[in-house]
């Protein structure tokens, strides 16, 4: 990941270089829900995985059970239906987490379109992370870049009003028919 940069300085007519030590070939994902429920605060849950055989054949991101396992975690904080708004990454599709969202009465699942990014409340938080607590930051391992991240997903999760915002940016409504009578 290469440090964002929010505001730098330099002495008048010359331009700032950051300089960033070579790429790193290790790997990072995380999966994020923007949860809301009528009457009660917005609420983020995550969960952040270090892929540490990427380059000997293994996955390079999360597989449909750790989505699996999200989902079932955000039920059992939530305590009760969830709709899932879903970009149309290509494990949001497989066929076996499918099978997975039919069989559950607690989830209904809708796809987001194609390429859009300004629909999704999640990148909205990737945004506010990366101008955040990864501004101006150069990381100095893997685990410096780990630590941080959580401390800024931790923070964003104590802010209910940021993860609204990401909703609201959106500009989908926030409540579903058959939620809207209970």
């Amino acid at each position: 990941m290469t440090p964002p940069t929010s505001r730098t300085w330099a002495r008048r007519g010359s331009t700032p270089v950051i300089r960033v030590r070579g790429r790193s070939q290790r790997r990072f994902s995380i999966a994020a829900l923007c949860c809301y429920k009528p009457g009660e605060r917005s609420r983020l849950i995550y969960r952040p995985r270090r892929h540490t055989d990427h380059k000997g054949g293994g996955r390079k991101s999360f597989a449909w059970t750790e989505y699996r396992d999200l989902l079932i975690a955000a039920h059992q904080q939530l305590d009760g239906p969830i709709v899932l708004i879903c970009d149309n990454l290509n494990v949001h599709k497989d066929r076996r987490m499918r099978a997975f969202i039919d069989a559950q009465d607690w989830i209904t699942a809708y796809h987001l379109p194609p390429y859009a990014p300004d629909l999704n409340p999640v990148e909205g938080i990737w945004s506010v992370l990366r101008r955040t607590s990864q501004a101006n930051t150069s990381f100095t391992d893997p685990d410096h870049l780990i630590r941080r991240l959580r401390h800024g997903l931790r923070q964003i999760q104590y802010r209910s009003d940021i993860i609204d915002g990401c909703l609201t940016g959106t500009g989908l409504t926030l409540t579903t028919p058959r939620l809207q009578g209970q």
